[in-house]
């Protein structure tokens, strides 16, 4: 689907493909059939579901691009192609020709799922001006204030428990404000379409873009 001017594709869970110039993965897991190789793949921290290696395998070639949180070093390291790591952590910037990527706080707030000593990864990406705005497996956290009026899409997960559910993802949304906003983080392992569609009808409310993408 094109939105606000990128191909951009939900592969399942918190995974996405974005293609411009570029072929940019974040958080691949469980991908169906035949995928492109990726130039560059984004992963938000070390959990199974963000940091699989299985999927990893299949979308890297020589020379692509991963850039992760230190400790998903280990489990990238098993790839066999020449990949070019790229350790980041929250509050960092990286340039990798027309794409700009900084590392965003990604934790929970009162949970112990993804602390904010783990220094996990959401990220904002700048690709030819229209920036993306993936937040990991986040709770709605004083950082997005940065963010306000920013973003041109945002990926804000859903499924409550381990991360933001549906109300506390409308609120995110009210308060970066994005152009468009997509859920995600839902329909693998928890959460299902319903938190979708209640996203939806709360950003409806707000006056906010919300879209439901299929799966790719």
């Amino acid at each position: 689907m094109i939105v606000e001017g990128l191909e951009i594709e939900w592969t399942g869970h918190s995974g996405f493909f974005i293609l411009d110039k570029k072929k940019i993965y974040i958080d691949p897991f469980q991908l169906v059939g035949e995928r492109e190789k990726a130039d560059i793949i984004l992963v938000t921290h070390s959990h199974y579901d963000h940091c699989s290696i299985e999927d990893l395998r299949k979308i890297a070639r020589d020379g692509t691009i991963i850039v992760a949180p230190a400790d998903c070093q280990s489990k990238i390291g098993k790839i066999k192609e020449k990949i070019d790591l790229k350790i980041m952590e929250p509050g960092q910037e990286l340039v990798l020709g027309e794409v700009k990527i900084k590392a965003i706080p990604s934790y929970n707030v009162g949970k112990s799922f993804h602390t904010k000593a783990d220094y996990w990864n959401g990220y904002l990406i700048n690709i030819n001006g229209k920036k993306v705005y993936h937040s990991g497996d986040s709770d709605l956290i004083p950082e997005m204030n940065s963010l306000e009026g920013d973003v041109d899409i945002a990926l804000l997960p859903v499924s409550g428990i381990t991360t933001m559910n549906a109300q506390e993802a409308m609120r995110a949304a009210v308060l970066i404000r994005p152009k468009v906003v997509i859920p995600m983080h839902y329909g693998n392992i928890m959460g299902g379409r319903e938190d979708s569609f209640k996203f939806l009808d709360l950003c409806d409310a707000e006056g906010i873009t919300c879209k439901i993408l299929e799966r790719k």
